[in-house]
């Protein structure tokens, strides 16, 4: 609440169950001591953050919080500098301790922030933007490797995921194929099966896509199938498709 608007009405937003900061470096702003005593009325304790506890302020504050500084970085040490940056600093230690306190989410932050970045981020799960049906990649571990690279160019995912009756088996992707070729002369013979990652990483549609996210970037992988509970395709995603999202 601004102190100038708060005497021309804005004061009514002050209700039961509030808590006033009062930020003033001198501890003795006309237009807070103003407020003080309608504040008082209502019975809403005041935090006082200053440069001086023996202030008008500081004295009529339940809680007094210190942000003097020795001296304000302007080079005449009279435009407020340093000690705008301590009294920042000091409401972001109470915000944090704050949430904190409240046992405040991830959750919580994107319920309050829908169309921010950060919010697209908490709020995307890997349901929503994952590739499904006939986008996903997918063959049987007999199926020639030649044929599985095939399918694999078509989807464009950067990988094959190997299944039985959609149950996941493996992955093939384009880096296994780098070492397939380096370690075999002859690929032509070889099924998908013979060169397939076994036990692969996987996520859960449910899961935030950030969570896709730190599973790539901790095992340095490009590419995840989605499973459901029973280890059963339902979906994939890869790098693109978390760029796609903006995700990352």
């Amino acid at each position: 609440v601004h102190p100038g608007e708060a005497g021309h009405g804005d004061l009514g937003m002050i209700t039961d169950g509030d808590v006033v900061i009062c930020i003033s470096y001198s501890g003795e702003s006309d237009e807070i001591m103003t407020l003080v005593p309608v504040i008082q009325r209502l019975g809403v304790p005041i935090i006082g953050m200053t440069g001086n506890a023996s202030s008008s302020i500081g004295g009529i504050c339940n809680v007094h919080l210190d942000v003097s500084v020795e001296k304000e970085a302007c080079p005449h040490n009279l435009a407020p500098t340093s000690s705008t940056t301590v009294a920042l600093a000091m409401g972001d230690a109470l915000a944090v301790s704050l949430l904190t306190d409240k046992g405040f989410s991830p959750d919580d932050f994107a319920r309050s922030h829908p169309s921010g970045a950060l919010g697209r981020r908490l709020l995307t799960f890997v349901k929503n933007i994952m590739k499904t049906d006939d986008d996903i990649p997918v063959v049987s571990t007999d199926t020639k490797l030649l044929d599985a690279l095939l399918v694999m160019s078509q989807k464009k995912l950067g990988m094959v995921l190997i299944t039985d009756n959609s149950t996941l088996l493996g992955i093939f992707t384009d880096g296994d194929l780098r070492r397939v070729l380096e370690a075999h002369s002859d690929i032509q013979s070889l099924t998908i099966g013979d060169v397939m990652t076994a036990n692969c990483k996987s996520i859960s549609a449910d899961k935030p896509a950030v969570v896709a996210v730190q599973i790539m970037d901790e095992f340095n992988l490009n590419s995840l199938p989605v499973v459901d509970n029973d280890n059963q395709v339902v979906g994939a995603i890869n790098t693109h498709t978390l760029m796609q999202a903006k995700i990352i």
